[in-house]
């Protein structure tokens, strides 16, 4: 049983009558359908993914899927999504492997797309982690410029980049610390996003375990922690700019009540936004709890209850700042590595058919001993706070033949014209799985042994050696190849919620 099911049927031990009984009772005169509200808790998710456009389209995504027998359904208002049925584990798909797609709740999908983002803009992520609206605005960027990604903790931060790593992101630098702290030297940003850690209960149906930590403790715990994040979002958000602040929680004590409290805190300064959400339910957020009564202006935040679009459980509130305060200076740029790597460029180009300007999209830097680093062009990091990473390791140059990673293999290898192989399905998942295999007859003929690009169906896998022994080697990184263990497996790689 996979991870997925595993999930599924453990949600279908709560009962409407437990949901009843649960602190979740407390939200029963806010929901306007309680019956509705509890039975939708007891149902496994659906499984919503979206496809990495910089590789492949919507529809030809939703073709390999239906060859699979997946059945993909498309979602009204996120034309680049599909959804699955709950039994699906995504992450051990090929597809997903590769970075031809990725996994993330349905409404943990929309606060990006409020954000109203364009190419040229300075973005931060304060609690990325795992990572799958870091990579939706990097996108909706156009992977160029400069977008900044923190989370407080290091193994988060690690998976963070291996989503970024697999999806081909190189316009993010990523950051070690607490959002809250962030210092005013790594300067002002065009748009700031604060995914705050909150109690999760809107994940209930997805994670059911969720149930035995069900508590206001939680809210009276987080409050002050979420109030800090977006008080420092406040700050270092340029005038003019905006700042979108989202929960996966039903807790008024760490949606309404943490925004009120913010734009009290500068008046004047700030200014809720309404947000329209077209081809979904919402409904307004709360203008009093528990004897609060709180501003008007509290209605626009925008609150998913999961009946109404059969979901997980969010809040949404889009905060301006005054476009008329002042401005802080532009912060001090990174100092990077000004070692020359044309050796190793051109390396690549002579041995996989690159043309001699292909690397001017780039900025090439060295981060650590190991090999190169490829960022947008016009990737602009700032001194301060110290990164973690920068853009994506592609290259690893303390290995002798020097080799790309799989990452930059899946990047670059779209525009290889030699050493490029094409695998049959069986030899795919042997590949996948990290296994020798070997070539047909007429595979050796189209390529010489050596150190290869493997692709499927015209997408590229990763990278291979063909040995003169005759068999391919599989460099697929073992840490991704759990993804490609099939349907009895359980391990999966991380998801967004």
């Amino acid at each position: 049983m996979n991870q997925r099911t595993a999930r599924a049927n453990a949600a279908s031990f709560h009962t409407p009558d437990q949901i009843a009984d649960s602190p979740l009772a407390r939200y029963r005169d806010l929901v306007d359908d309680w019956d509705a509200f509890a039975e939708t808790l007891c149902r496994p998710l659906p499984v919503a993914i979206w496809a990495n456009a910089s590789r492949i389209p919507v529809e030809e995504l939703a073709g390999l899927l239906r060859e699979q027998g997946l059945s993909p359904t498309p979602i009204p208002g996120l034309p680049n999504a599909l959804g699955l049925p709950p039994t699906v584990s995504a992450g051990q798909h090929w597809w997903y492997c590769v970075g031809l797609a990725h996994a993330q709740e349905v409404v943990s999908q929309l606060p990006v797309g409020l954000m109203d983002l364009a190419p040229g803009q300075r973005v931060l992520d304060m609690c990325a982690a795992p990572g799958g609206k870091t990579a939706q605005i990097a996108f909706a960027l156009g992977n160029r410029g400069t977008l900044l990604a923190n989370d407080i903790s290091f193994a988060r931060l690690k998976a963070l980049q291996g989503n970024l790593d697999r999806l081909g992101v190189v316009n993010v630098t990523t950051t070690l610390g607490d959002a809250a702290n962030w210092p005013t030297a790594g300067g002002q940003f065009d748009r700031i996003l604060v995914d705050a850690p909150c109690s999760s209960e809107g994940t209930l149906r997805r994670n059911p375990s969720l149930w035995r930590r069900l508590g206001t403790g939680n809210s009276e715990r987080l409050g002050p922690r979420q109030r800090a994040l977006l008080r420092k979002a406040v700050q270092r958000c340029r005038p003019g700019g905006r700042i979108l602040y989202s929960t996966c929680t039903f807790a008024p004590e760490e949606n309404e009540l943490v925004v009120a409290d913010i734009l009290a805190e500068f008046p004047g300064k700030l200014r809720l936004l309404p947000v329209s959400i077209p081809h979904f339910v919402t409904a307004p957020g709360l203008v009093d709890w528990q004897g609060r009564t709180l501003a008007p202006e509290l209605a626009l935040c925008r609150r998913f209850w999961p009946h109404h679009n059969d979901t997980g459980g969010f809040f949404i509130a889009l905060l301006e700042k005054d476009a008329g305060l002042p401005a802080e200076p532009e912060p001090e740029p990174a100092v990077m590595s000004t070692e020359e790597h044309g050796d190793w460029l051109s390396g690549l180009e002579s041995k996989y058919g690159l043309t001699p300007d292909y690397w001017s999209r780039y900025r090439v830097n060295r981060q650590t001993r190991r090999g190169l680093h490829l960022m947008a062009a016009d990737h602009r990091p700032p001194a301060v706070p110290p990164a973690e990473g920068r853009g994506l390791f592609f290259h690893r140059t303390n290995v002798r033949p020097p080799k790309p990673t799989t990452s930059g293999a899946l990047l670059i290898g779209r525009d290889v014209v030699r050493f490029r192989l094409e695998l049959s399905e069986i030899q795919r998942d042997a590949y996948l799985r990290r296994e020798t295999f070997t070539p047909t007859p007429e595979q050796a003929a189209e390529t010489p042994p050596g150190q290869i690009i493997v692709c499927y169906l015209g997408h590229v896998l990763g990278v291979a050696v063909w040995h003169p022994s005759g068999v391919i080697e599989s460099l697929f990184p073992s840490r991704w190849s759990g993804c490609a263990s099939g349907p009895e497996s359980d391990r999966q790689l991380t998801t967004d919620n």
